[in-house]
């Protein structure tokens, strides 16, 4: 007979004593529980008692806790929260060094549990250890533990950020600004700083008086890939809360300090491959750089404003070269619509009415006045060419290149936050300091290729533009590290090419479509989809490591999940560092019984991402979102790294619970795979030989005998 559900077989330890093996029975008040086994080894005055995990991160356990203890663990008997905390407030304070090293040191580790923390702030614990650094006397170990317990603390999110004094953030400012300063003090204040600029409008503005850009490039310029991960984080923290006037200001000091070729060569071109926080990091600068463009994407042209329309009229001087200008007025609008119309666009005679589309806005003129001049040659050619086509195959350069912004802009997709999730950025947008108008003067260029090899008239506009938006994106998913690559990709993604990739792909929606044909699919479909589940769930039992939900610091931390070779368990636990391999059971400290699991939730359904509607979350980070529901009432909360990582979790979870695989990458692996073994099959069929049929016997209808010969 199964035990109670309410029962769970744990064992505790005590220094010095044999562990006591117990029935801990979770209806029962815990501090019940905890006297008795304090009567177990005599220890009088259990109210000052506590039970704590023995493995891991050691957290004490609470009645809101206790519901995660499984059977088969390790609990250790310790001093409670409260008394830990009043001890070692007093330790941290006395006159011995040693003494108030070690108290430091136990109090980075122990700041990292919420019911420590919260018994140590309400003693002031914050404010002491602010004086400690206030005052500065403390350096070296017993600093760099006072700052990992104090942002450890503050992380809880008990005691605002907006509570901290300014001569704290001048002292924490100065170990930025020292050239010489010891590694993990340094990391620990930028994180601190980051901390500060993103929790508190009001401490934005005190961090940005005291911290240059030019005193983080610095830390970008060292060898260690953790600093300058640290380093970048707090530029983007400062990018991203400058109001509105400052940002352009910021960009432009950026850009004189040579941010972007110190990243390019210190980090993206460094010795030491890129991890997947500084590769985040990189992202959301490229996301905050791109940004800066939003302003111009929306805004609409003013038909009437004439420094406006002499950059149109710039793009016309440009091209035709002001030749044959005439002097009558009437002659001259004449010629200038005539000219307009050869320039591509729609309003010949007043072409500022193209942009008054937002977006793309004034950004698409930004854009074709920057081909005009820094790239003059091309775009005379463009333009010459065109207009010497027949008027149905000429590609009309105006009504391109402001649709083609648009698609750029939806691409890299400007003016949307940053996803805490993705770690996307490209390279090659580090190698130029006006990557973005040369990203479109490349793109121009393709789009007029690809217009001249689809023979297009202007009634096909709308197909040439869906072929160069699926060209440009196949080339970026390559990831070019420099424009030159870019093109190279791009040049090898011709129409023809982007026509056999789709029939390749639709090949399995396509073809087979006859009745016989239909009926082997549905046979073949059970067993392919058998085959998948097993990938899938071969792909859990070798587990996944996930970076922490709501982990708002650059410091990384990370988690790991597999299944049980015989899938009855699901084996997860804290890790110290992401891992690529498997990680042995033995590590993973906690466990949830399949037959416990009654769901799995996806997307805006997930608790955590309930919790986190104060963050700003954004639909990339919903689409990697889900949560294991399991006994009793608890989740286990996920953000997959990745989109793969996500559909292979769902999918093993539906699997293993014996419900339906429904994700996007189920369906195209089993077209793909019915596909082939269909395929094979039918490949078998015209290799069939017939032999010459015998003799024919009176009365008796003729025999054949079909041998299948498979290659």
């Amino acid at each position: 007979m199964p035990p109670p559900v309410d029962i769970v077989k744990v064992a505790i330890e005590w220094p010095g004593a044999n562990a006591q093996l117990i029935e801990m029975d979770q209806k029962r008040p815990l501090t019940s529980i905890i006297r008795e086994v304090c009567d177990g080894w005599s220890l009088s005055g259990s109210e000052q008692f506590a039970l704590r995990y023995a493995d891991g991160p050691q957290l004490y356990i609470t009645e809101q806790s206790r519901s995660e203890i499984k059977n088969g663990t390790i609990l250790r008997l310790a001093i409670s929260p409260g008394r830990a905390a009043r001890q070692l407030l007093e330790r941290i304070q006395s006159h011995g060094i040693d003494t108030r090293l070690e108290a430091l040191k136990e109090l980075a580790k122990l700041s990292a549990d919420p019911t420590f923390a919260a018994e140590f702030i309400n003693m002031e614990g914050i404010g002491t250890l602010a004086r400690l650094v206030d005052s500065g006397t403390h350096f070296g170990e017993m600093l760099a533990f006072t700052l990992t317990a104090f942002l450890e603390l503050m992380d809880h999110g008990i005691v605002s950020w907006d509570l901290i004094s300014l001569s704290f953030i001048k002292q924490i400012a100065g170990y930025v600004n020292q050239p010489m300063v010891d590694v993990s003090i340094l990391q620990r204040s930028l994180a601190i700083l980051e901390s500060m600029v993103l929790n508190s409008h009001s401490l934005y503005h005190r961090v940005a008086q005291e911290i240059t850009v030019g005193q983080l490039i610095g830390h970008l310029q060292v060898s260690n890939q953790e600093i300058q991960t640290y380093a970048i984080a707090l530029i983007n923290a400062l990018f991203l809360k400058a109001p509105e006037d400052r940002r352009q200001e910021m960009a432009s000091t950026l850009a004189q300090k040579h941010l972007r070729s110190i990243i390019l060569n210190h980090v993206i071109r460094g010795n030491r491959p890129i991890k997947a926080e500084m590769a985040h990091q990189l992202y959301v600068l490229q996301v905050l750089t791109f940004n800066l463009l939003e302003e111009r994407m929306m805004t609409k042209m003013d038909p009437n404003d004439q420094t406006q329309r002499d950059v149109i009229f710039e793009l016309r001087r440009i091209a035709f070269d002001g030749e044959n200008d005439p002097t009558g007025t009437e002659k001259r609008k004449a010629l200038y619509a005539k000219d307009y119309k050869m320039l591509g666009f729609t309003n010949h005679v007043n072409p500022a009415l193209d942009f008054t589309q937002t977006p793309p806005g004034m950004l698409a003129l930004d854009n074709m006045l920057y081909l005009a001049k820094v790239h003059q040659d091309t775009y005379i050619r463009i333009v010459l060419e065109n207009s010497s086509r027949e008027d149905k195959h000429e590609c009309p350069f105006g009504r391109c290149a402001i649709d083609l912004t648009r698609i750029l802009c939806e691409i890299l997709q400007v003016g949307e936050l940053p996803n805490e999730g993705c770690n996307d950025y490209h390279p090659m947008f580090f190698t130029h300091d006006r990557a973005w108008e040369e990203f479109f003067c490349v793109c121009i260029q393709l789009l007029n290729k690809t217009w001249k090899e689809m023979r297009a008239t202007s009634e096909d506009f709308n197909k040439v533009m869906q072929v160069v938006r699926e060209q440009i994106t196949r080339a970026l998913a390559m990831k070019p590290s420099s424009l030159d690559q870019l093109k190279n990709k791009l040049r090898g993604l011709s129409y023809s090419e982007i026509l056999r990739l789709r029939q390749s792909e639709r090949m399995s929606q396509d073809d087979f479509q006859s009745p016989p044909i239909i009926e082997l699919r549905e046979r073949i479909q059970p067993e392919i989809l058998e085959l998948i589940k097993q990938q899938r769930l071969n792909r859990l039992c070798e587990g996944s490591c996930f970076r922490k939900v709501g982990n708002r610091r650059r410091q990384e931390k990370f988690w790991f999940c597999r299944l049980s070779l015989n899938h009855k368990v699901l084996h997860y636990g804290d890790l110290d560092e992401s891992r690529q391999g498997e990680v042995p059971f033995e590590m993973l400290s906690d466990k949830i019984p399949v037959s416990d699991i009654k769901s799995v939730l996806t997307g805006k359904d997930c608790p955590h991402m309930k919790e986190k509607s104060a963050l700003k979350q954004n639909k990339e980070v919903l689409e990697l979102a889900f949560s294991v529901f399991y006994d009793p009432d608890e989740t286990l909360n996920f953000v997959a790294p990745n989109k793969y990582e996500y559909c292979i979790w769902t999918d093993g979870l539906c699997a293993l619970l014996g419900r339906e695989m429904s994700s996007d990458l189920t369906r195209s692996d089993l077209d793909t795979l019915i596909s082939m073994e269909m395929k094979l099959r039918l490949l078998d069929l015209e290799n069939i030989t017939i032999p010459e049929a015998p003799p024919p016997v009176p009365k008796e209808p003729s025999s054949y005998n079909f041998t299948y010969n498979y290659s």
